[in-house]
């Protein structure tokens, strides 16, 4: 449970990223921030996977360059749903995708799957023989 809810927050950080700093693309009140990042969570877990598959030629056509639009249209149609979120044209979605995906990534990167925050340790080996 606390694995999800961090990955909510995670979504909602990186929409908050992407209005900051890509112009076309409006979030307003924190409610609409935290069904913004519910509603992704569900579009990118049901809806997603289907287009993937149904797009894979054209994915593998452009080397998976695709998928970035795919990401685009996602976050289009969350903004759909919810009045308060406005995307000015696909310009726009496209760079607020790209933004969130790369927000997401870094993010998801530093914690788990179990919610915490992942520390990478090396050690090296003294051996003498």
């Amino acid at each position: 449970m606390i694995g999800f809810i961090v990955r909510l927050a995670v979504n909602i950080l990186a929409l908050w990223v992407a209005a900051a700093l890509v112009p076309g693309m409006h979030i307003y009140g924190a409610s609409t921030f935290i069904l913004a990042g519910i509603l992704l969570g569900v579009v990118n877990a049901l809806i997603r996977p289907v287009l993937l598959v149904l797009t894979l030629p054209f994915t593998i056509l452009t080397l998976g360059l695709f998928v970035l639009i795919l990401n685009a249209a996602m976050l289009a149609l969350v903004s759909i749903f919810l009045e308060d979120f406005t995307l000015s044209g696909f310009p726009a979605a496209f760079w607020g995708a790209l933004v969130v995906s790369l927000t997401s990534w870094f993010t998801s990167a530093l914690i788990g799957p179990s919610g915490s925050v992942e520390v990478m340790v090396s050690r090296s080996q003294d051996r003498n023989d």
